[in-house]
């Protein structure tokens, strides 16, 4: 299809790729609809490491083909991504980017302490050429304190808060998640909850 994009799943710590996860979801919709799909099990992902996830993350950067590009980050990846931004290729900036669930460097669990490397507003905010959103609960036990004041207002980006959708896993409903693929494909220009 003439306009096929590239998309970029990541998941975040504890992740297996379980298929009851709107992870996996996402990416088989989209690889359906003709998208080339990147999902990467990330290494070892009970105990990351930072250093392999950065080297894999410029992997399937390098690896995306079509001039239209989406990363879709959750979690520790969100984590992973303030960090490499700053030393982003110009080459290897995405066209849109968001960011699920991004956690509060606090409450990150001990195995993945590696990843709280600061975090640059205005290096994040480059980070992407056209589209940055995040998309966060209003009770994620990973930030109670709100992903829209600690990122998505120092980014000056879009916030959707999803209400009681925690840290937005299956767990709370989120395996199919239609909005997520109305987003990805132009069609809406925000996110809404299952519910």
């Amino acid at each position: 299809m003439n306009d096929a994009e590239s998309f970029l799943v990541l998941h975040g710590i504890g992740n297996h790729r379980p298929p009851e996860h709107w992870h996996f979801w996402i990416s088989a919709q989209l690889a359906a609809a003709g998208h080339q799909v990147l999902y990467p099990a990330l290494p070892s992902p009970d105990t990351p490491s930072f250093d392999a996830w950065a080297r894999a993350l410029d992997d399937q950067l390098g690896a995306m083909r079509h001039s239209r590009r989406t990363i879709i980050c959750h979690s520790l990846s969100c984590s992973l991504w303030f960090a490499v931004a700053p030393g982003l290729d110009q080459a290897k900036r995405p066209e849109r980017l968001l960011l699920v669930s991004p956690p509060d460097p606090k409450q990150i669990p001990p195995a993945g302490s590696e990843f709280i490397r600061g975090f640059s507003a205005q290096d994040v905010a480059a980070s992407a050429t056209e589209e940055i959103r995040v998309v966060c609960s209003d009770v994620d036990p990973y930030n109670p304190a709100g992903a829209t004041l600690m990122y998505a207002e120092p980014i000056g980006c879009p916030v959707d808060v999803l209400y009681g959708a925690g840290h937005i896993t299956p767990d709370t409903g989120y395996g199919p998640w239609p909005s997520l693929l109305t987003w990805t494909l132009h069609q809406v220009d925000r996110l809404s909850a299952n519910n």
